[in-house]
């Protein structure tokens, strides 16, 4: 890799330039992301397995990269497994190897299962915790050699706070561990490196958001109307990344709250349908 000593950055396109190597992305809050770097120049790297287009969901990484692109940014499709780690090698080196470096790893990869634990199945278990947990440690693990390299180098993982409360534990159990395992994954990241200057956070939001998990898992049309649009946290992913990383690491970030440290308190254009009071908007899990 060849980083010049010093890039200046434009205030109004702090990402322009930056590399960022994303799990999943093909649609929904991870898609709206890279769409939202893009917008500034970014290059963005997807992790995925959506090769071809799946039944039910609509987008592939190759339709993301087109919007990617579309929006100003360059984009570069892997297809490829989380869970593999020859995929996670190969996607490092693939990255590095189109974009010069890595500035920052997404981890937006993750399984929804609501089950209960006699109702979850192992299969499902097992996949919530490959994704979501390992997943999650293996690519920001691959990625730290690279990271050190970067000017302003993050990890941002799209899990909640620790609340390890008989309400969130005993909701879905398997569920919550795989996203509390995310979390305690970057948290120790973070601790770990906190004398290497690479920032590891967390962000999650207040409410529900518009998405194919909520639509076909949580809670039908009903609670899609009740949801804000991926676009709220794709803005707050935003300014987490564009902050210096010496400034904040550790953190179990809240998208609303990341907004309004930046000034942003009307947040009624988030809203999926246009109209729907901030009082009626549904809470997301884990937040109480």
């Amino acid at each position: 890799m060849s980083y010049p000593a010093h890039r200046p950055v434009d205030a109004t396109r702090p990402l322009e330039g930056r590399t960022i190597l994303m799990s999943g992305g093909s649609r929904g809050i991870g898609l709206a992301i890279a769409i939202r770097a893009a917008r500034d120049g970014a290059n963005i790297a997807l992790l995925a397995k959506t090769d071809t287009p799946h039944p039910k969901l609509e987008g592939t990484i190759h339709t993301a990269a087109e919007w990617i692109r579309e929006a100003g940014g360059r984009a570069l499709p892997i297809v490829g497994d989380v869970r593999d780690d020859d995929a996670i090698a190969h996607a490092v080196l693939a990255t590095v190897g189109e974009f010069g470096g890595i500035d920052a790893v997404v981890n937006n990869a993750s399984v929804i299962d609501l089950s209960g634990t006699e109702a979850l199945s192992p299969k499902k278990y097992d996949l919530m915790q490959d994704v979501n947990v390992r997943g999650t440690f293996m690519l920001s693990r691959a990625a730290i050699p690279v990271l050190r390299e970067s000017p302003n180098p993050h990890i941002l993982s799209l899990a909640p706070p620790l609340n390890v409360t008989p309400r969130w534990l005993g909701a879905h159990p398997g569920y919550s561990l795989a996203k509390f395992g995310m979390t305690m994954a970057t948290l120790g990241i973070a601790a770990e490196l906190a004398g290497d200057g690479i920032a590891a956070n967390t962000l999650w939001p207040r409410t529900l958001i518009a998405t194919a998990a909520v639509q076909n898992v949580i809670g039908g049309d009903r609670l899609m109307a009740r949801s804000r649009t991926p676009e709220i946290y794709a803005d707050a992913a935003h300014l987490v990344l564009s902050r210096p990383a010496s400034e904040r690491s550790g953190q179990t970030l809240i998208v609303e709250d990341v907004l309004a440290e930046a000034g942003v308190t009307d947040l009624s254009g988030y809203a999926a349908v246009p109209g729907t009071p901030d009082e009626e908007l549904y809470p997301d899990v884990f937040l109480d």
